[in-house]
């Protein structure tokens, strides 16, 4: 039987993504320097950026540019003019062809097996570094939208308001969204006149933001999370704006103190809080999925901090619940995830993606509220705290005093007899 990844390299190979396998000479390979590429996205184009360095593909790296973040990634050359490049531990690629003229034309692609979401066609440019608009095209702002802003969101199922951080030097605009279950990540755009544009891809799906600014300086605008997920919202700016206390959002039913689970690990052995190995420890517990941006992250801070202090008497686990059922599949997905953060606790397989599953798995909690989860639990076995969701460095302060709160509070934890 062939794996999932046999099977749409295969696909690919049908669609003519490979370009010619005779013995023709090579085509130059894609410039070096920065790029302008743009998705389209029903009927909006999002455009992003991203720098080429390397004259092979042997040797190439692709970066995708985003305000001050910078996401790497590998690039396979297939053929003489096709372009396979994996979004790291997201199990998705941009699938790309060299054209006659050096353009680049091509899609971003799900990886996931069975998975019938529709592709995400772009094209992209060399030596253009703007994102939305040439330098010195754009209409003047009319306004200044610099600050903290409360959004009401208008969905068709019920949604959590958010809080938008935006930053504008004349008609540069960058920010972040943040939500109750984390950030956008760093997003970058333009205002101009009255309106503005935000957009961001780091690897999983783009995201893309366009609003208008009211005279009674208010906003109204549309937040894209993909093809599909599109939601409406109304801006107030509101320097006291706050999120839920993502501390108290996820909890222990009550009769509770402990959280219990076997779930096997990525060679399918059976692992359990009760074993001897977390005996007596501090346990850090991370809720996750590799499909999840602000899981990642939230791996990124853990796995450094772990390495540092794991001879302290504390372990870690991550459970990771991914977009199939199948430990093969999980193998593979959290292998990589493993590998890129040189994650060395262990990590289990929880099962799919799912809210309602992960609670089931976990039935101490009051629910599955965001992935990722994290849940701190003291030497004697019990679970002193879970936070919901993870905000990067890119929020600033939150990011500050969350990780000056984890500091204190684990070093308080560890130093329990």
């Amino acid at each position: 039987m062939k794996s999932y990844k046999q099977v749409f390299l295969s696909a690919l190979f049908a669609a003519g993504f490979w370009g010619s396998t005779s013995a023709t000479p090579a085509k130059p390979f894609i410039k070096e320097g920065v790029w302008r590429g743009v998705f389209t996205l029903s009927e909006s184009q999002v455009p992003f950026n991203f720098q080429l360095s390397g004259k092979d593909a042997e040797h190439a790296v692709f970066t995708l540019l985003n305000g001050t973040r910078r996401d790497d990634f590998h690039v396979q050359r297939i053929g003489d003019d096709s372009l396979f490049i994996k979004m790291n531990t997201y199990d998705a690629a941009l699938v790309a062809k060299i054209e006659s003229d050096g353009r680049i034309t091509g899609e971003y692609r799900s990886l996931v097996p069975n998975f019938r979401g529709n592709a995400l066609p772009f094209t992209a440019e060399y030596g253009q570094s703007y994102r939305f608009a040439p330098n010195g095209t754009e209409e003047a702002p009319k306004f200044n939208i610099d600050g903290k802003w409360e959004l009401k969101i208008y969905s068709k199922e019920p949604t959590p308001d958010r809080i938008g951080l935006l930053h504008q030097d004349g008609n540069k605009l960058t920010g972040v969204i943040m939500s109750v279950v984390g950030d956008s990540r760093e997003l970058e755009g333009t205002i101009h006149g009255d309106e503005f544009e935000l957009s961001g891809f780091t690897g999983p799906s783009p995201i893309y933001i366009k609003g208008k600014v009211n005279d009674d300086k208010t906003l109204t605008g549309e937040l894209s999370l993909g093809i599909y997920n599109n939601i409406k919202f109304d801006g107030e700016k509101n320097p006291a704006a706050e999120l839920p206390d993502p501390y108290k959002l996820t909890y222990l039913k009550e009769g509770y103190s402990q959280l219990d689970f076997t779930l096997p690990d990525l060679n399918g052995k059976n692992v359990s809080l009760s074993d001897e190995k977390y005996k007596g420890k501090v346990v850090i517990v991370e809720i996750i999925g590799t499909w999840c941006p602000n899981c990642t992250d939230q791996t990124s801070f853990l796995s450094p901090w772990f390495n540092k202090n794991k001879d302290r008497g504390v372990e870690a686990i991550a459970i990771g619940f991914e977009q199939k059922d199948d430990l093969e599949y999980a193998r593979y997905t959290l292998g990589k995830l493993k590998e890129k953060y040189n994650i060395q606790y262990d990590i289990l397989f929880g099962g799919i993606a799912d809210k309602k599953v992960a609670s089931e798995k976990l039935p101490a909690l009051n629910r599955m509220m965001a992935f990722p989860t994290t849940i701190i639990i003291d030497r004697k076995g019990v679970v002193r705290q879970i936070h919901t969701g993870y905000t990067g460095e890119v929020t600033g302060q939150y990011y500050k005093d969350y990780v000056a709160r984890w500091n204190a509070d684990l070093d308080a934890l560890i130093a329990e007899k």
